[in-house]
């Protein structure tokens, strides 16, 4: 199973990764969640302590890794690169495990232009592309809000995107932005997860614009949840209300 949870900032979308991740490992599955969001708080939120993220190196800042395995100087002052470079053996080497779920962070890649292409942004790229395609983990990555990290051949392999959002006309301006992104990328299967959802009246606002097929289930507002992303701690933890909410999307999920 390979899941891209999307959706704009602050919408919630790194509870359910993290939550998610939590749900299927203690079912027994193998599981590695991905960090591929700039505002990188999925460790946090999957029960790691500040220290053990801050020690945490993203892999598109290991500059030594990434010139070996591309062929680039690591000044930046390479002209030629490999654009193919070997990644397999990174997640294994570089992820750090907690709760028996396995944690990988991609981190951003600054560029001069959005059509640049880089040797961390191949890297990254790259070892996306193998997550998706050449592991048997349960794999959830945690995404920035655009699908950029996803070419046309590894979107294709995503078994589901799940687009976070809230009820209010914009986010669902997002859902249908992603919907449509993602068919261009080959993948059909984009479900919706409502967050901080407070009440019935939410509920109807969202199945009345929402496709049942799609609308996969609500997680109700929850100052648990708040409290444990002041604390910095995994609301797996510390809502017993969130986890059985994302639990009956996990159900979903498998019953898609």
């Amino acid at each position: 199973m390979k899941i891209a949870i999307t959706g704009k900032g602050g919408v919630g979308k790194t509870t359910l990764a993290a939550v998610l991740a939590r749900i299927y490992a203690a079912e027994g599955k193998k599981v590695l969640a991905v960090d591929v969001d700039p505002d990188a708080n999925l460790g946090l939120a999957l029960g790691f302590s500040e220290a053990e993220v801050a020690a945490i190196t993203p892999i598109s800042k290991m500059s030594d890794l990434i010139a070996e395995r591309t062929g680039a100087s690591s000044d930046g002052l390479g002209k030629f690169f490999k654009i193919n470079p070997k990644v397999d053996d990174i997640p294994d080497r570089f992820a750090k495990e907690k709760n028996g779920v396995k944690f990988l962070v991609m981190g951003t890649v600054e560029t001069g232009g959005s059509g640049c292409v880089c040797p961390e942004h191949v890297m990254v790229k790259r070892v996306i592309s193998h997550l998706v395609v050449g592991r048997d983990d349960v794999v959830i990555m945690d995404m920035e809000a655009g699908l950029e990290h996803l070419g046309r051949g590894t979107a294709g392999m995503v078994d589901r995107f799940i687009v976070v959002i809230e009820p209010g006309e914009r986010s669902i301006q997002t859902y249908h932005k992603v919907k449509t992104l993602a068919a261009d990328l080959g993948v059909k299967q984009v479900s919706v997860v409502a967050n901080k959802v407070r009440g019935i009246k939410d509920e109807d606002f969202l199945r009345e614009r929402i496709p049942p097929e799609d609308l996969f289930g609500f997680i109700n507002y929850s100052d648990e949840i708040s409290d444990a992303d002041r604390r910095g701690v995994s609301p797996y933890d510390t809502s017993e209300r969130a986890r059985n909410e994302i639990m009956k999307i996990r159900e979903r999920i498998g019953a898609a």
